[in-house]
């Protein structure tokens, strides 16, 4: 999973550097007509899921790394998977406001 999201985001910021370059946004205006697109938002929606999966397979191999008590892990690991859900929520109410 962590290889997949890896490559998703590699060609999301070659697809948002070439944006980047051939319209070369100054100000706000032309940042927000570059994510006016509806697929902008998706991919860059899709990004943000990825990167969210991917930090939650490496805070999850070290809390099993490294936090031995079960309960203590399990608590962690509960607070971070509810941290990057509410992130992401947060990402799409950012997106389609």
């Amino acid at each position: 999973v962590q290889r997949v999201t890896a490559v998703l985001m590699v060609i999301y910021i070659l697809l948002l550097m070439t944006i980047i370059w051939i319209v070369a946004p100054r100000d706000y205006a032309a940042w927000a007509n570059v994510f006016n697109n509806q697929w902008m938002r998706i991919a860059t929606f899709l990004f943000f899921a990825c990167l969210f999966w991917h930090a939650w397979v490496g805070v999850r191999n070290v809390l099993m790394d490294y936090v031995k008590p079960a309960i203590t892990r399990l608590i962690l690991q509960i607070l971070v998977i509810t941290s990057l859900l509410v992130y992401l929520v947060w990402t799409a109410e950012i997106l389609w406001s």
